[in-house]
């Protein structure tokens, strides 16, 4: 399991040593599935954006279907903070989704216990390469299914059978404009990422 420390001392005439946990998050899935709003809406920081105005020029490897409203796009990466419990937060990064940049994504992953792969049901297909990505390298993720407005609604395990998911592999739907629902997925992320990381650490003991 990925994580960062940082201790620090309380009180005068040495007080008591509090340990934070700090663990780091993708969030990932494909071009205007809503991972900057995501970020941005559960992060209690103020979010780290790295959005270029669309251009004629990505008129061409720029899909647009479906998000015809959406003027920008992430060059680099988004970065949130959230903290999820008294001693738990976590680092929120953001992925760029064109496949131009899909370099980035293994600076990206370094030290990450999970991902979460947002998917958009008008373009189910945009988010296979993130879900193959993670599933190669075996970094736990779930897939959040982003109910826009107008689209047609699936249950989970619809999704997961049409994305051809390993079995287990969580499937939740979420808001990513709503803070309390994106915070539900990371939660999700968390706990299953955990069980995930335990699992793999008995067998490699085993």
């Amino acid at each position: 399991m990925a994580y960062e420390r940082s201790d620090s001392s309380t009180g005068e005439g040495g007080g008591a040593d509090t340990t934070a946990l700090a663990l780091k998050i993708l969030v990932a899935g494909g071009f205007g599935v809503g991972k900057t709003t995501l970020v941005g809406a559960v992060s209690e920081i103020r979010p780290l954006r790295t959005e270029e105005q669309l251009s004629r020029a990505g008129e061409t490897v720029d899909d647009t279907g479906g998000v015809a409203q959406k003027t920008t796009t992430t060059v680099a990466m988004d970065f949130g903070r959230i903290t999820i419990r008294s001693g738990l937060s976590l680092y929120l990064f953001g992925t760029p989704g064109q496949d131009r940049f899909w370099f980035l994504w293994d600076e990206l992953s370094q030290g990450a216990l999970g991902a979460v792969v947002l998917a958009d049901t008008r373009r189910l297909e945009d988010c296979f390469p993130a879900v193959d990505y993670f599933e190669h390298r075996k970094i736990p993720f779930v897939v959040a299914v982003n109910c826009f407005a107008g689209a047609r609604n699936y249950g989970a395990h619809e999704v997961s059978r049409a994305l051809d998911l390993d079995r287990g592999t969580p499937v939740v739907l979420c808001d990513a404009r709503d803070r309390d629902s994106g915070k539900e997925v990371l939660i999700r992320l968390v706990e299953y990422a955990g069980r995930m990381h335990t699992a793999r650490l008995l067998d490699s003991v085993g």
